[in-house]
């Protein structure tokens, strides 16, 4: 059977989008160091304090942390304690992948989507803000990351169990599912 380099249509689609948000979200690191850097400057040279700018560092944080974590996935960055996994063969290593996500990260994913959804619809009932007088007054958008987080993480988490099945069946190349870690060419 031949083997493919590339994912089919729609898979790869998501793929490529997962890879297009998690590039765009690394913009909004800048943006969130450089309104941290204005924060300290205005309040130890100015004595200036801003409850929103002081707001809007978390909510760029919370942004990235929660919009990217698919693209993490996606290049395989996530914690792992691989004391076997590493020695294993590609096809092995597919098989525990897809174990991995089929029995832990979907069913994770699916929890989280449903024990949100009524914390998120609260929120939007009265638009929640921010407790802080003068603070940013989208708790409610801020709350709203968690379901998106958690419906993103299982479109790229069906993204790999595709591609690791393809190379547990041998219709797609392992190479293409080996990630490069710059802590294993040490």
């Amino acid at each position: 059977m031949a083997q493919s380099r590339e994912l089919p249509g729609f898979l790869a689609w998501l793929d490529r989008a997962s890879e297009w948000l998690g590039r765009s979200l690394s913009w909004l690191i800048l943006a969130m160091m450089l309104v941290q850097f204005l924060i300290v400057v205005l309040r130890y040279a100015f004595s200036f304090n801003s409850i929103p700018m002081q707001e809007s560092v978390m909510y760029m944080h919370a942004t990235v942390f929660m919009l990217a974590a698919a693209w993490t996935l996606k290049h395989d960055g996530h914690v792992r304690v691989d004391i076997f996994y590493r020695a294993m063969t590609p096809k092995r290593k597919a098989l525990v992948d897809l174990c991995g996500t089929l029995f832990l990260l979907l069913p994770v994913m699916v929890f989280v989507i449903l024990t949100s959804m009524g914390y998120v619809s609260k929120s939007w009932r009265i638009f929640e803000g921010s407790p802080d007088s003068g603070g940013i007054p989208g708790v409610f958008l801020l709350k709203t990351l968690i379901p998106l987080f958690a419906g993103l993480m299982i479109l790229q988490a069906l993204v790999e169990a595709s591609r690791h099945f393809l190379v547990l069946t041998g219709r797609m190349d392992p190479t293409d599912n080996a990630h490069d870690h710059a802590e294993e060419r040490l």
